[in-house]
């Protein structure tokens, strides 16, 4: 009978022969060598080597991390870093290592970022960044405080009386002030008290839009006030005004368009003009300037405006006064009391911590707003050729140039601000947003600006830093072909 060969097996054919071994293991012999190769034992895969959870957590930096963070935050980032470590990402060994850096560095979900936008009241990025001082009130804050107790009496006492105090000499023209939760807040309050089921004189030419949708009108007949809408988009006079007030006109509003501008032929009514109609004039500056600013010509000041004759002048803290997000109500101290003791400004209070923050802004050194408002272009130009050289040294495709900054944040509308940035490959714009440490900047003519004029110069190396990990070989982006140095 033909005997047949036995087919030969992959291994055979390339030299080796396939046996069964001991106990169902599958062992190769080498024709070549002579030696036996076993396969990987499955008890060494590295994933058997990656510490347990409750392992993990007795690591004494982790436990002093869910001191500060919590236990959720940081089982969160364990089981990121065992999940990197089982697809083969880190070592085993250093899952602890990757954890610490996967911690965030508060237990909190906003994360702080350098705004290289140029905008210096980005609203998306929080509009404006507290001072050293402010910040540090808001820690003293924290805890048990006396907001709202008299220490030397034992009685209860004005709240936030030392917050209001510094805002009243800041503005002496005021008879009387007033804190609420923020700008849309202080001029619904006056509508509230002074209007409901009442009517609003208003022109057609400031009925804006505020952000995110929502619209001034909506917000003013929300409180049961009626709007009365007088002159034009473009022009409105004191005698339209005038024509429109009756026996149910609750106040005048005069509003600021501090996020657009009308050019061309054009007429505005100025509070001087509407002080002498008979009734309140509600003065909403928007911005909160409290004084005039030498650099912002047309941007009005609450100062300016009640000494021009407005009973009221509402405005936010977050903006041109470089403070906490808060409404400020400052005018004639009856109708500021009656304000005080409505029903809805209870609703519209602001906490002890941005009491806080006000009062620091307001008695403190110059804001971070303020600093960038009068920054020195020479300076803001000579920081950036300065980065550029050192980051250039790295093999960095960077560039310094001129830059526009504007205000932004609903103020000063058509102001543009001389600036210098850096210029980079527009691939670092995500890479750097996304960043440990995330920068963001702008997208022109297809490059990636780093605008300085919002930056603190303190924190120059800590945006070199940024772009040098940014860039690649570094985990970050790469270049489009040919686009270096455009």
């Amino acid at each position: 009978m033909e005997q047949r060969a036995a087919p030969r097996t992959a291994g055979a054919a390339n030299g080796r022969a396939d046996t069964a071994g001991t106990a169902g293991e599958a062992v190769t012999h080498d024709r070549n060598a002579g030696d036996t190769v076993r396969p990987p034992d499955p008890t060494d895969d590295v994933r058997r080597r990656i510490p347990r959870t409750d392992l993990l957590l007795r690591d004494p930096r982790l436990s002093e991390a869910v001191r500060r963070l919590g236990a959720g935050v940081v089982k969160a980032a364990v089981r990121q870093a065992q999940e990197q470590a089982r697809r083969g990402g880190v070592p085993p060994e250093r899952v602890a290592q990757t954890a610490l850096a996967l911690l965030p560095g508060t237990a909190g979900g906003l994360r702080p970022v350098l705004n290289a936008t140029g905008v210096l009241l980005h609203t998306n990025l929080g509009r404006a960044p507290l001072s050293a001082a402010a910040r540090q009130a808001v820690q003293e804050a924290a805890g048990p405080t006396d907001v709202e107790l008299d220490l030397a009496t034992g009685a209860r006492a004005r709240r936030g009386r030392s917050a209001l105090t510094a805002l009243h000499e800041r503005v002496p023209s005021a008879g009387a002030v007033h804190v609420v939760n923020n700008g849309a807040a202080a001029l619904v309050l006056a509508a509230t008290a002074l209007a409901a089921g009442r009517e609003i004189v208003v022109s057609r030419g400031e009925m804006v839009e505020i952000g995110d949708g929502f619209r001034l009108p909506d917000l003013l007949v929300s409180t049961g006030a009626r709007l009365r809408e007088v002159g034009t988009t473009n022009r409105t006079t004191a005698a339209d005004y005038a024509d429109a007030i009756g026996p149910d006109t609750g106040f005048v509003l005069k509003v600021h368009p501090s996020n657009f501008r009308i050019t061309g032929f054009t007429r505005a009514a100025d509070v001087a003009e509407l002080a002498g109609l008979g009734v309140p004039v509600v003065a909403d500056i928007g911005s909160g300037l409290l004084a005039p600013h030498p650099g912002l010509p047309e941007e009005p000041d609450a100062d300016t405006q009640l000494r021009a004759g407005a009973t009221l002048v509402t405005a936010s803290g977050d903006k041109l006064l470089g403070g906490p997000q808060c409404g400020l109500l400052l005018g004639d101290a009856d109708l500021v009391r009656t304000l005080t003791r409505h029903p809805l400004a209870r609703a519209l209070r602001v906490d002890k911590l941005t009491l806080a923050a006000l009062e620091a802004t307001l008695t403190g050194p110059p804001t971070p707003t303020a600093l960038a408002l009068t920054a020195d272009p020479a300076r803001l130009a000579a920081r950036a050729d300065r980065l550029a050289e050192t980051l250039a040294a790295d093999g960095i495709d960077v560039l310094a140039v001129g830059s526009h900054a504007t205000v932004g944040g609903g103020g000063a509308p058509g102001v543009t601000l001389p600036s210098a940035a850096l210029s980079l490959p527009e691939p670092y714009a995500e890479a750097l947003r996304t960043a440990r440490v995330p920068v963001v900047g702008r997208l022109e003519t297809g490059r990636c600006l780093l605008d300085l004029r919002a930056v603190p110069e303190e924190d120059d190396e800590r945006l070199a830093e940024a772009v040098r990990s940014a860039a690649p070989g570094h985990g970050g982006p790469s270049a489009p072909a040919g686009a270096e140095g455009r």
